[in-house]
């Protein structure tokens, strides 16, 4: 009787501890949410890697983005694409094309680059990850595993900027062995952006090829 009592207890701890670990996890990321619905806007350079040792695949690229609300104007290995809280704008120089599309925001799968800093509210188990010194800044990382058996990524590493609450980096590795990495090398908040920088203006590209898909 005694040996079962001990076994209860010591998993009593460990539950007990666990939980606490979990509620501290969603304690910063809530903090991160919160601290992202203060700002007018967002502008963000960031360093894209994917990597993928089974298939000899090692990618890197650059890009930016302005998030306004769920406006946004995103550059990224050399394709442009506008939202204008109606329509999303594809804008591929290198084909003279350009694609014009309706965004669909009651599809809650839909991946707009406003959600990459929403994206981790809800449909994750959250836990304490490691604290690590970049440059002198403090970069608390927490992980996240997706409730979804059909969720084809096995896990997510967000790290939080310990005194700011901004994301530093995000950290996906797919059940198929291949990570993603996004880190920001800059993030800028409330910037004077001009009124047309999450609008389409055609006049500005005479001789593309314009493809309606809405």
């Amino acid at each position: 009787m005694n040996n079962f009592f001990k076994v209860f207890f010591l998993l009593a701890i460990s539950f007990s501890a666990q939980a606490q670990n979990s509620a501290k996890a969603k304690s910063l990321l809530d903090d991160v949410s919160a601290q992202i619905k203060t700002y007018d806007n967002i502008v963000i350079d960031f360093k894209y890697s994917l990597n993928n040792p089974k298939e000899n695949i090692n990618q890197e690229s650059k890009g930016n983005v302005a998030l306004k609300g769920n406006l946004y104007n995103l550059n990224f290995m050399g394709v442009t694409k506008i939202f204008d809280g109606k329509k999303v704008y594809t804008i591929v120089p290198e084909d003279e094309e350009i694609t014009i599309s309706k965004f669909d925001d009651s599809d809650d799968n839909a991946v707009t680059p406003s959600k990459m800093l929403t994206f981790f509210t809800s449909g994750y188990k959250y836990s304490w990850d490691i604290l690590q010194n970049v440059k002198g800044r403090k970069i608390q990382y927490v992980k996240l595993i997706p409730i979804s058996s059909k969720d084809q990524r096995k896990e997510i590493l967000i790290g939080i900027d310990v005194q700011t609450k901004n994301i530093y980096n995000l950290i996906e590795t797919g059940k198929n062995g291949t990570k993603t990495t996004l880190t920001v090398n800059s993030f800028k908040t409330n910037q004077p952006l001009s009124k047309n920088h999450f609008t389409f203006t055609q006049s500005k590209y005479p001789n593309y090829y314009i493809n309606r898909l809405d």
